[in-house]
């Protein structure tokens, strides 16, 4: 039974051999045949032919990643509709009602960031705000500006 163990493991034992090996290889030839001297412009941030400007680490609106997460959110959604649609005629009278309700819960939660303001670009006044916060936020962006 030892032999038989031995004579199926032996190929995925070369295999792993090989496989280090070759990572070995190709890490020695890369530090043989690499560049030993290193220019002013070596390290310097480089794409498409362009040389990069300023900063890279700036600042992003949360609006941003808002929209981006609305975006993937409500293009899931028409995933689960494209299946619906495919098996419509098996799904009857009940997958029929059920995807109803989907898409109006899908249309209340639109309507809720909408309300609320979440789809909204520039400066904000959210609803349900106590008026000081609101007051201290419509400061805050007045003093900004």
């Amino acid at each position: 039974m030892v032999n038989q163990y031995a004579n199926e493991i032996w190929p995925l034992a070369v295999y792993f051999f090989m496989v280090i090996l070759l990572v070995i290889t190709m890490l020695v030839l890369s530090w043989l045949l690499g560049q030993r001297r290193r220019e002013a412009a070596t390290n310097d941030p480089f794409e498409s032919g362009i040389v990069s400007v300023g900063d890279s680490q700036i600042r992003i609106s949360v609006e941003f990643y808002l929209v981006a997460i609305f975006f993937v959110i409500f293009d899931l959604e028409t995933v689960f509709i494209f299946a619906w649609a495919i098996a419509f005629f098996e799904l009857g009278w009940q997958g029929y009602l059920s995807m109803l309700v989907f898409i109006a819960i899908l249309v209340l939660a639109l309507i809720y960031e909408w309300r609320s303001g979440a789809l909204d670009w520039g400066n904000k006044m959210r609803i349900g705000l106590p008026a000081a916060r609101r007051t201290q936020q419509r400061g805050a962006v007045e003093g900004k500006q």
